[in-house]
């Protein structure tokens, strides 16, 4: 079982690092060139830029069992169908009963902004957050 996250923008390369630690779990990082992300204690691979290129590199590496971090729906809907358990970076574990919904909530954003409306933008990162991470990954390393 190995730990993959999406990082291009990802708030939580640091605390899922110190989890991982705690269970010995290996961590993959995977970004592109203009994100570069390096960390003592995992592995970090970099793709170029474009649209979805770190996507579809995670996509083809992750197994059944692993774990992904990510705030892309569409990836996580993806990793889900090779039987990962995928969560975000608020600790929501993404699941075959939630992924409908959330894909829709894309869609309609999609279409507001197409309609030149902006939907709201995400409110600053609480510390309730990054608690509720940290709560879903111990609780999903923790029944491995």
């Amino acid at each position: 079982m190995t730990i993959l996250i999406d990082a291009d923008g990802c708030p939580v390369v640091d605390l899922t690092l110190q989890i991982a630690k705690r269970f010995d779990a290996p961590v993959i990082i995977l970004c592109d060139t203009s994100h570069q992300i390096e960390r003592e204690g995992a592995q970090t691979l970099v793709f170029d830029k474009g649209s979805d290129s770190v996507d579809f590199a995670l996509v083809n590496r992750v197994r059944p069992g692993d774990i992904v971090v990510t705030q892309d729906y569409g990836l996580a809907s993806m990793c889900l169908a090779k039987r990962a358990r995928v969560l975000n970076q608020n600790g929501l574990e993404y699941t075959s009963d939630n992924m409908d919904a959330l894909m829709l909530r894309r869609y309609e954003n999609k279409k507001l902004l197409c309609a030149g409306k902006h939907p709201k933008g995400s409110p600053k990162r609480t510390k309730e957050q990054d608690e509720a991470f940290v709560a879903t990954l111990t609780d999903i390393l923790a029944s491995v």
